[in-house]
C-alpha cells in the first residue's frame, strides 16, 4: 500500500515538474522575442488591430523572433507626434516620413545611418530594392532612410486623379488644361449638386502646366524649386508659375468651386476623395489604382482615371519615390527594425501578407489580380509599393496597367536627383520661412484670400525672413552637388 501510494506521488511530483518547464519554457520562449515598435500614420481599423494581435504576430514570431508593436498616430497629428516622440526619446524604432524632407529629418538627429545594418541584415531587401534606390536616401555617402516605395515614378505630384465616370457624364472625354478642369467642375456642379467638388487644389499639377520651365522641389514647405533647364534653384513662391497657379485657385473660390477645407484640412485630402463625393486629387502613376477600391465602397460606379496636364512637357525622374522609413538614432532595437523591412521585401508571399492580410480570408488571387475580401487597410500599399511584387485589383484597367509599366520610359532622369539640402546654416531662417509658407501662403496658394492684396504682403514678410540668403546657400550646396556629378 505505502509502495502504491509513493508511486502515485512519484507519478504526480513529475507531471507537476513536466508542467511547471513547461510553463517554464513558455515563458522563456516569450523572453526570447524580441520587441520593435513602428510609429505609423492614420488609423488602425478593427480587423487590422485583430491582424497585428493573431496571424501577423504568429508570423514575426516564428520567422523572425520578433513582437512587432504598431503605434498609430491620426493622419492630422502625425508629424508633430513624430517629433515630439523622437526628441523625447521613446522607444521607437522605425516609422515613415516623406523623402524630400530626409535632410531636415537627418539634422533633427532622428535618423541613424544605415549602411552596416543593410549590409548584415537587408540583403534580401536588395533584391526587389535595388541599390540605386536606397541611394536616393544618401546623405555625405551614407545611406539615413530606406525609400519604400519602387515603382515608376516620372513627374511625381504633377498628375491628377479624376472621377471619369462624371467627367463623361458631363459630356467630357479628358483634361489637358487648368480651363478643362475648371470646365469639369463647373459642369459637374450643375449636374450632380450632391457631389462637393474637387478635394484638392493640385497645385504641384498646375505648377507643372503653368510653368514655362519644369521645376521640382528642393526644400522643406515647398519653398524651394530646382529649375531643370537653368539648373538653378529659385524661391518657388516668387515665380511667375506660383502666382498663376494662385490666381486659378483663387477664381476657383470665386466660383464657388472650391470649399475652405481644401484649405484648412488641406492633408485630408486623400481621404475627401475616397468618400466618393469628390471630383479629383492630386496623384502620381497609379493612383487610381491605389484609391479605386476606397472610393468604390461609397460610390460602386464610380471610375477614376489619372491624367497629366501639359502631357507634351517632359517628365522628369526627381526623387527614388517619394516615402521614406527611418530608424532613429536612439533606436532601442535598430537591428529588428531592419530584420523587419527586410523580412516585407523578402518574397512577394511576405509582401502580400503585411499589404493585404491573409490569403483566402482578407484577399484572393484571381487571373493574376489581387481582390480584397475586406475593405480594411493593413500596412499601406503606396508606402511598400515595389513593382516586382506589384499585383493590380480587378477593377484596374489593363490599359491603365500598360501604361503604368511603360510610364518611365520616355522619362529623364533630374540632374537634381539624389541632392539633399543640408539646413545647418540657415535653419533659424528657415523655421521663420516655413511659418510663413504654412499661414500666408498656404492661402494664398489655395486661392483662399485674395491675391492681389495678400500676396505682395506674404513676399514682403518672405523676403523680411531672409528667403534670398536660404536660397543662395541651396545654390551653393547644389552647385557643388553638380560638380561632383
Amino acid at each position: 500500500m505505502k509502495a502504491r501510494t509513493m508511486l502515485i506521488l512519484l507519478v504526480l511530483l513529475m507531471a507537476s515538474v513536466s508542467v511547471m518547464a513547461g510553463c517554464s519554457g513558455k515563458k522563456e520562449g516569450a523572453a526570447k522575442l524580441e520587441t520593435v515598435t513602428i510609429l505609423y500614420p492614420g488609423e488602425r481599423s478593427d480587423r487590422m488591430s485583430e491582424f497585428l494581435g493573431n496571424e501577423f504576430a504568429e508570423k514575426m514570431a516564428a520567422d523572425l523572433g520578433l513582437k512587432v508593436e504598431v503605434t498609430f498616430v491620426p493622419w492630422a497629428q502625425y508629424w508633430e507626434q513624430k517629433d515630439i516622440m523622437l526628441a523625447a526619446n521613446e522607444p521607437i524604432d522605425l516609422y515613415w516620413d516623406g523623402l524630400p524632407d530626409l535632410s531636415t529629418i537627418v539634422n533633427k538627429k532622428q535618423a541613424m545611418v544605415l549602411d552596416d545594418l543593410i549590409e548584415k541584415y537587408g540583403q534580401d531587401m536588395l533584391k526587389v530594392l535595388p541599390m540605386e534606390q536606397l541611394q536616393g536616401a544618401t546623405i555625405d555617402g551614407k545611406i539615413h532612410g530606406i525609400p519604400s516605395a519602387y515603382a515608376p515614378s516620372s513627374a511625381m505630384y504633377q498628375l491628377v486623379a479624376v472621377r471619369q465616370d462624371i467627367l463623361e457624364a458631363v459630356g467630357m472625354t479628358d483634361l489637358k488644361t487648368a480651363d478643362d478642369l475648371k470646365e469639369f467642375a463647373t459642369r459637374a456642379k450643375e449636374k450632380f449638386p450632391e457631389m462637393k467638388g474637387p478635394a484638392d487644389i493640385v497645385f504641384k499639377p498646375l505648377t507643372r502646366y503653368f510653368s514655362d520651365e519644369q521645376y521640382n522641389w528642393i526644400a522643406v514647405e515647398d519653398l524651394v524649386v530646382f529649375g531643370e533647364d537653368s539648373k538653378k534653384a529659385y524661391s518657388y513662391y516668387e515665380t511667375e508659375a506660383f502666382q498663376e497657379v494662385a490666381k486659378f485657385n483663387r477664381g476657383m473660390y470665386d466660383a464657388g468651386l472650391y470649399t475652405e477645407d481644401l484649405t484648412i484640412k488641406y492633408n485630408e485630402r486623400d481621404s475627401r476623395m475616397q468618400t466618393g463625393l469628390y471630383l479629383w486629387v492630386e496623384g502620381s502613376l497609379g493612383k487610381e489604382m491605389e484609391i479605386i477600391d476606397a472610393i468604390k465602397a461609397n460610390a460602386p460606379d464610380a471610375e477614376v482615371k489619372t491624367y497629366l496636364l501639359a502631357e507634351d512637357k517632359p517628365r522628369y525622374v526627381t526623387a527614388a519615390g517619394g516615402e521614406v522609413l527611418g530608424i532613429p538614432v536612439n533606436a532601442p532595437n535598430p537591428e529588428g527594425a531592419m530584420k523587419f523591412v527586410n523580412w516585407i521585401y523578402k518574397s512577394q508571399e511576405n509582401y502580400l501578407f503585411a499589404l493585404y492580410g491573409v490569403e483566402g480570408k482578407d484577399y484572393e488571387i484571381v487571373d493574376g489580380r489581387i481582390n480584397k475580401l475586406t475593405a480594411s487597410e493593413f500596412f499601406y500599399e503606396w508606402m511598400f509599393r515595389n513593382q516586382n511584387y506589384q499585383l493590380f485589383g480587378p477593377n484596374v484597367a489593363q490599359e491603365s496597367i500598360d501604361k503604368y509599366k511603360s510610364w518611365d520610359e520616355k522619362a529623364i532622369r533630374s540632374d537634381s536627383l539624389g541632392f539633399r539640402f543640408n539646413n545647418e546654416k540657415v535653419k533659424l531662417i528657415e523655421t521663420a520661412l516655413k511659418e510663413i509658407a504654412g499661414k500666408d501662403l498656404a492661402a494664398i496658394r489655395s486661392g483662399f484670400i485674395d491675391f492681389e492684396t495678400e500676396y505682395p504682403k506674404a513676399i514682403e514678410k518672405l523676403k523680411a525672413a531672409g528667403i534670398d540668403d536660404y536660397v543662395a546657400e541651396i545654390q551653393r550646396q547644389l552647385d557643388e552637388f553638380l560638380a561632383g556629378k
